[in-house]
């Protein structure tokens, strides 16, 4: 496994991050075909026996079992000074007046509830996880920096917005002397590329880790084009995503088919290996249901894409509009919106 510095402090992460949106229980709100206790354990285990040391939850992930899951097999599995913890609020855990959103009240209560289930003591990356436009920035700063100075937490960071929102929370902060976000985890892979215009710049010139969610295109990249998965003919948030880009995006997948069959490798080794390569990408999240997803993201830390074979990749693709921001009031939002 290789490791690397998080963004601006001396925060050291695996250069893989396993996303833990697959552990929880199925029947709680949110994906039907999310990982029970049992089924988790060997997932949890193959990541910390690769060297991963950076696992990323959320409170909205199966109604908080994801948490319950995560808190339970680290215990079990691992020493917590070794390990790095992230976990994000926003959408809503109830149906009521401030069960979500990014208010003072909401994100105090957050933080509390995801210790509680996580069973530990602090929290190493809190990170927002879209923005809440009904809530003043300033509010969700000074709310951030509060968390932080009462040892609940130790480093904040953020998720999709648009540059332009994230530079003026980056600017509130500094002015006020309040604790700066260090990290962004945004939507990145080769089937959206509009993030290169919009956020890495913005990122690397600020010091601020990147960590895409969705590297695989929710497992597009993974496969042929017509072949389809439980997950994939169930996952409403795909179909949203993907709906009106087809025609591109199957040229896209066509052209990743194409240079594994050549080099001899699977399609997600040559997905995440041209993320890889990007200088602003930090810890790409992956997921994983199957011991192959990890064997394959690691595997993918060893492959070297020439130039030609990065400018063959990216050929194919033309803007997208703009997805994976969900930047609309948490109210009309459901929980089994994430990424």
């Amino acid at each position: 496994m290789k490791y690397v510095q998080f963004g601006g402090t001396g925060l050291t992460v695996s250069k893989l991050c396993l996303g833990c949106m697959s552990f929880g229980d199925a029947a709680a709100e949110g994906h039907d075909w999310a990982m029970d206790l049992d089924s988790s354990r060997p997932m949890i285990r193959q990541a910390l026996e690769a060297g991963i040391n950076f696992f990323d939850t959320a409170n909205a992930y199966s109604g908080g079992t994801s948490e319950e899951y995560v808190g339970t097999l680290l215990r079990e599995m691992a020493k917590r000074d070794e390990i790095v913890i992230a976990t994000k609020a926003f959408f809503r855990w109830r149906q009521a007046p401030n069960t979500g959103g990014l208010s003072a009240k909401a994100l105090m209560h957050a933080v509390d509830d995801s210790l509680r289930r996580l069973r530990t003591d602090y929290i190493d990356l809190y990170q927002i996880h879209r923005l809440d436009p009904q809530t003043p920035m300033e509010e969700i700063v000074e709310t951030l920096d509060a968390i932080v100075r009462s040892g609940k937490v130790r480093y904040i960071g953020a998720s999709s917005m648009y540059a332009w929102q994230f530079q003026k929370m980056l600017h509130i902060a500094q002015q006020a002397g309040l604790k700066r976000f260090i990290s962004m985890q945004n939507y990145v892979n080769l089937l959206y590329r509009e993030e290169e215009r919009e956020m890495l710049p913005l990122c690397a010139d600020q010091g601020i880790a990147v960590m895409p969610w969705s590297p695989m295109a929710r497992g597009k990249l993974t496969r042929p084009w017509e072949s389809t998965t439980e997950r994939s003919e169930s996952d409403l948030v795909g179909k949203a995503l993907y709906a009106r880009t087809q025609e591109n995006d199957q040229q896209v997948v066509e052209t990743v088919y194409a240079l594994a069959k050549e080099r001899g490798l699977p399609m997600a080794q040559i997905a995440l290996a041209w993320l890889l390569h990007k200088p602003e990408v930090t810890s790409p999240i992956i997921g994983a249901t199957k011991p192959k997803h990890i064997e394959d993201a690691v595997a993918a830390l060893e492959v070297t894409l020439s130039e030609q074979e990065i400018k063959r990749l990216e050929a194919p693709y033309a803007p997208h509009p703009i997805m994976g921001l969900f930047a609309m009031p948490a109210a009309d939002l459901k929980v089994t919106v994430n990424g």
